[in-house]
């Protein structure tokens, strides 16, 4: 009966599957599709670890405080004022240590977190590969949280390794003694590494605005070295423009402003307000700047 009347036999009909047919008209995936399984953060760390920047950021951080005992050693000693931690960087390993960290943060941190973040986007733009990553699907926000996270990481990474070699090759060349301040006070050592953990706390909430800036530029553009430079010529102008004294009170608002406020660590009493005004300061910026590449990049017509 079912063949003259034209009508499909209702037991032929292979049944209908609520489930699977729900699922992809509420979202459009495939069945078994998970956007969290999609570019995880353990596979960008195995990406990035491969890469040459990245040895070569890890690489500069560990040989920097080798080049710095050898240039103590080497060089001709002089009558030391005593007066700033350069005079004062021979007289221990924990002075040492606040030297390094000192002296590379205006340059060469800066450069090392602008590489790593600004690089993270703009790179896969420049090889073709963004759009494969976007067709996989990966969603647009996840890619950028893995890349950011990541990249957070790789920074955090040289900045602690910086630090540690800095102590562990300051004890062997200056000795574990005390920390010898610029008010002419001696820390104990035990008690001058809590400063400089704080010290690097406060260093990574400051390089977190160059992250910022830098990540922002690299969902801009398709060349990793526009938003590198862009994110490092932009501290540079905001420096100085920092030393030009008639600007009065306009300079508290320019990024790394207090850059140089981690110096209320060791004194006495300690000296916490700059630094308190510079964290709100990185972390207003630093989400000004997160949200301009969110907004960017979520929006972006990505043809590379």
């Amino acid at each position: 009966m079912s063949e003259q009347t034209g009508h499909a036999d209702p037991a032929r009909v292979p049944p209908r599957d609520e489930g699977v047919l729900g699922a992809e008209e509420a979202d459009g995936a495939a069945p078994g599709y998970q956007a969290e399984a999609t570019l995880t953060v353990r596979t960008e760390i195995r990406r990035q670890l491969r890469r040459r920047r990245t040895a070569l950021c890890l690489g500069l951080v560990v040989a920097l405080p080798l080049v710095l005992v050898a240039a103590f050693k080497l060089g001709t000693p002089e009558n030391a004022s005593g007066v700033s931690f350069g005079d004062l960087a021979t007289y221990s390993s924990v002075n040492f240590t606040v030297f390094t960290l000192a002296s590379t943060a205006p340059l060469l941190l800066i450069l090392i977190v602008a590489l790593v973040c600004g690089d993270a986007v703009a790179s896969e733009a420049s090889w073709g590969s963004l759009r494969y990553l976007l067709a996989i699907p990966v969603p647009r926000a996840r890619l950028l949280g893995v890349k950011l996270t990541v990249s957070l990481l790789t920074s955090a990474v040289a900045l602690v390794v910086l630090t540690g070699t800095a102590l562990a090759i300051g004890t062997a060349a200056f000795g574990w003694l005390p920390l010898r301040t610029a008010q002419g006070d001696d820390l104990p050592a035990v008690d001058a590494l809590w400063r400089i953990g704080g010290m690097l706390g406060y260093l990574a909430i400051s390089l977190l605005l160059v992250a910022a800036l830098a990540f922002w530029l690299s969902t801009c553009t398709d060349a990793p070295l526009a938003a590198v430079g862009g994110a490092v010529m932009v501290v540079i102008l905001a420096s100085i423009l920092n030393q030009v004294e008639t600007l009065g009170v306009v300079r508290s608002l320019l990024p790394m402003h207090y850059s140089d406020a981690w110096q209320g660590l060791f004194t006495d009493p300690l000296q916490l307000e700059d630094m308190a005004k510079g964290a709100v300061s990185a972390l207003i910026y630093a989400t000004v700047f997160f949200g301009c590449a969110w907004w960017k990049f979520l929006r972006k017509d990505v043809l590379s």
